[in-house]
């Protein structure tokens, strides 16, 4: 989130698409009620009429897979009403921005942005740049009249998503579409607040990156980004997917979204030279050219502190992965399926029910040597050897079960979803066997270094010079009970040095008050940049929890702490005009007092933008600015309607172009039968997706073993439309098999108005729906939703698509 749960109070207008708050995040709907209490409007887009809908002002339903098309209509409404703030993007975004002349989009390309490469698949993206002047600065127009300028050619690509273009695609009837443009588009007025809410009904598509680009690319044009009630608002789907992002869940980044190196880094001058952005505008902050700082001080947390400057603090001792290497989740269960992986850890998670394709990912899991599942029940993965028409003779895969301690078992952090890092205590001792998992991860390691020590290995240093000071050492000089307050003061940080910083002095030992403090020069240590501040000299700020809200707009800045530096609307300068003077002055995030910054803390502490020597609002990026044309993206540095991978039409009504060009092909790398699809084919004529529902948590682990949860949601169902469960002369209440070219599942038929038949291209669309909570391990509820879903993904982050997929439905036998 760039804003806040509580910020949600603070809008005018409420846009919830691509998630079902009510149902899923209902805690936060309360904040949602306040808003409407206040006059707030709340919009709600879905395929599917949910209890969200039920509470809107507005609903409009869309087709699954076509928000880029809905959103960019909107995108062509709001330029064509001259409903943008000109001064807001003026100050804030690229707009002004001139492109390369030889840049072309796909109104002229039949689809696709120059520079493409149809045999590798990718663009050569140097026609995307920007002209620069002679100091290597972007040019710019500030009348954005140029037509080469970011907002004219913006213009141009989303006038082709005219009301009846984008109804034609996505079944929306163009009453609604007009409707929610016109209600959104009024947030563009002084002192007007809107925020979008969304989840993976926006991500798990092959355009997933995209569609939210284009939701940012709005929010640009309203001045939407860094006022009160604002912000582009992602809904996590549990309570610490924030925190296990922060902290390097993904291959691709290290803890505080630093790249993670390549092997061809060979060094860390190199991982610095090669991973840090520049600029030549010296009204830019670019704080990425702090990463040396950033790096050094990760280096410093991970590694022996004897380790020197001249061995690169260690640096050797990081993973690396080969150039070009994409270790996402579709590949590396696609490297499982053949062979090519030997062991797993399945570290609380049960992909056998939660992976796309999931007959693909348990036959994966059956060529392993080993796994080991670390979990509070037994779930589909850990017993996928004895699964429903598998031949547990066959499986050679050496399982292991770890029980676990559930949350409240344990103490630590969580970070939610807007970025608050709040500390929990452990309520009760954990059940039976069970443990925590860092005292896993403990014993885990000490025996792992015990094995290097007395065998050796070809290259033990990254386990055996680890850094290890999580509490007492016994005789033994081992932990016997690690310390969660000792890696929560490592993850901040601490001086390795005496050091004056600032001109303030700190001995060694000392925790490091903020990012601001760390070194390059290895004296200090930092496990994610990001998070220093949260256990400083001040103590514990995760464990704070006071009510005061000075702002009045329900900052509450010493409840918990908020990543970075305790920040709680990202990107807030840009919330003031160029004097610093707030946009929005009944709901002030900050203000220039004429000598500083009152209110949040400030996106940098640089005066406002009239004045000599300041720097632009949005800091992390060379430019200084929003980037509403995205170069970085994958697919095109403006986003554009592609169809799903699977989709009940044979072209793409905008171009020739049908699926992202940009994406990876599993089917024709290969061609591996359990990686087919089908588009526009009579064997699976419907259009399917799947959510979630309140009663079960993920794959339903925990919930399909809590009785009263089971009972109210006891098994698994589809919902259809009255229609066509007429034409498919099903009943409510039915058993109906569901199948696609992957796989099929067993479900209760809820014929339902919630469903309604989509008109796209002139032919009825009908759409069905699915929860993926169930799996097979619960006797009597049915099987996992994605044996279903397709092996495809985003072309930028590769989530699956599991939200647009095609099926058929009938009687069950």
């Amino acid at each position: 989130m760039t804003n806040h749960w509580i910020d949600i109070r603070n809008s005018d207008i409420i846009l919830i698409m691509g998630s079902n708050a009510a149902e899923n995040h209902p805690i936060s709907f309360r904040y949602i009620l306040e808003a409407r209490e206040k006059g707030a409007k709340l919009i709600s887009v879905d395929p599917r009429f949910t209890r969200t809908s039920a509470s809107a002002d507005l609903y409009a339903p869309l087709r699954s897979g076509t928000d880029i098309a809905f959103l960019g209509g909107m995108i062509n409404y709001i330029i064509e009403n001259k409903l943008y703030q000109s001064e807001y993007l003026l100050l804030n975004t690229n707009a002004t921005f001139l492109v390369k002349p030889d840049f072309k989009m796909p109104g002229e390309l039949d689809g696709l942005f120059s520079g493409y490469d149809a045999k590798k698949r990718r663009y050569d993206k140097s026609s995307w740049g920007f002209q620069r002047d002679s100091r290597g600065v972007p040019k710019s127009d500030p009348s954005m009249s140029d037509p080469n300028s970011v907002l004219q050619l913006l213009k141009k690509q989303f006038s082709r998503y005219d009301l009846q273009t984008v109804s034609s695609i996505t079944g929306t009837p163009q009453e609604k579409l007009t409707e929610v443009y016109k209600i959104y588009g009024s947030s563009g007025q002084a002192g007007r607040a809107a925020t979008i809410m969304y989840a993976m009904g926006w991500t798990q598509h092959t355009v997933g990156t995209q569609n939210i680009r284009t939701m940012a690319i709005i929010q640009l044009l309203l001045g939407n980004i860094g006022i009160a009630g604002g912000g582009v608002n992602a809904l996590r789907g549990e309570s610490n997917v924030q925190g296990s992002t922060d902290h390097c869940l993904l291959f691709h980044i290290l803890p505080g979204y630093l790249p993670t190196p390549k092997s061809s880094w060979n060094d860390l001058a190199t991982y610095i030279k090669k991973s840090t952005p520049t600029t030549n505008d010296p009204e830019s902050a670019n704080w990425w050219s702090n990463r040396n700082k950033y790096i050094v001080s990760l280096l410093r947390a991970h590694f022996d502190s004897n380790l020197t400057a001249a061995e690169d603090f260690g640096y050797e001792l990081l993973p690396k992965l080969d150039d070009g290497q994409n270790a996402s989740w579709l590949m590396l269960f696609d490297r499982m399926f053949r062979g090519d992986i030997r062991g797993f850890f399945a570290w609380g998670q049960n992909p056998a029910c939660s992976g796309s394709n999931a007959n693909k990912v348990r036959d994966a899991l059956a060529k392993l040597d080993w796994l080991v599942s670390v979990n509070l029940f037994d779930n589909e993965t850990a017993s996928f050897w004895k699964g429903p028409g598998v031949d547990s003779a066959s499986i050679d895969t050496e399982v292991f079960f770890l029980p676990a301690a559930v949350s409240f078992e344990k103490e630590g952090s969580i970070t939610n979803s807007g970025r608050w890092a709040q500390w929990r205590y452990q309520a009760v001792a954990p059940l039976g066997n069970s443990r925590h998992d860092s005292a896993m991860m403990n014993e885990l390691y000490y025996r792992v270094a015990e094995l290097y020590r007395q065998e050796g290995g070809a290259f033990p240093d990254p386990i055996t010079r680890l850094s290890w000071d999580y509490g007492f050492k016994g005789i033994d000089g081992k932990i016997q009970h690690l310390d969660i307050h000792a890696v929560a003061k490592e993850i901040n940080g601490y001086f390795l040095a005496d050091k004056v910083v600032k001109g303030k002095q700190f001995k060694k030992g000392d925790l490091v008050p903020s990012f601001a403090f760390l070194q390059a020069d290895g004296s200090t240590s930092s496990g994610n940049w990001l998070y220093c501040q949260s256990y400083n000299g001040s103590g514990n700020n995760m464990a704070r929890r006071s009510l005061k809200d000075p702002s009045g707009i329900g900052l509450y800045p010493e409840w918990s702490w908020c990543w970075p530096v305790n920040r709680r609307i990202l990107y807030n300068r840009a919330s003031v005009d160029a004097t610093g003077t707030p946009l929005d002055k009944r709901r002030p995030v900050i203000w220039w007092t004429g000598t500083k910054w009152k209110g949040d803390v400030p996106d940098g502490g640089w005066k406002p933008l009239d004045q000599a020597g300041t720097k632009k609002p949005f800091i992390m990026l060379p430019d200084g600015v929003a980037s509403i044309f995205g170069a970085k993206m994958k697919e095109g540095p403006f986003p554009e309607h592609y169809e799903p991978l699977e989709s009940p039409i044979a072209k793409n009504p905008l171009s020739g172009t049908r699926v992202n060009p940009a994406i990876k092909r599993f089917y024709e790398d290969g061609k591996l039968p359990v990686d087919i699809f089908y588009t526009d084919d009579k064997r699976f004529p419907f259009v399917a997706t799947t959510y979630r529902v309140t009663e079960h948590w993920q794959t339903g682990v925990m919930s399909r073993n809590t009785p009263w949860l089971l009972e109210m949601q006891p098994q698994s169902f589809v919902e259809l439309s009255p229609e066509l469960a007429g034409e498919l002369s099903i009943k409510n209440g039915e058993w109906v098999e569901i199948a696609s070219g992957r796989g099929k599942v067993d479900a209760v038929a809820i014929v339902t108005k919630r469903f309604q038949p989509f008109k796209v291209q002139g032919k009825t669309v009908h759409q069905v729906g699915l929860p993926w909570c169930y799996g097979w391990t619960t006797p009597n509820v049915g099987d996992s939703a994605n044996l279903l879903t397709p092996t495809i993904g985003d072309a930028n982050t590769m989530i699956p698509e599991t939200k647009a997929f095609m099926v058929n439905v009938k009687k069950r036998g």
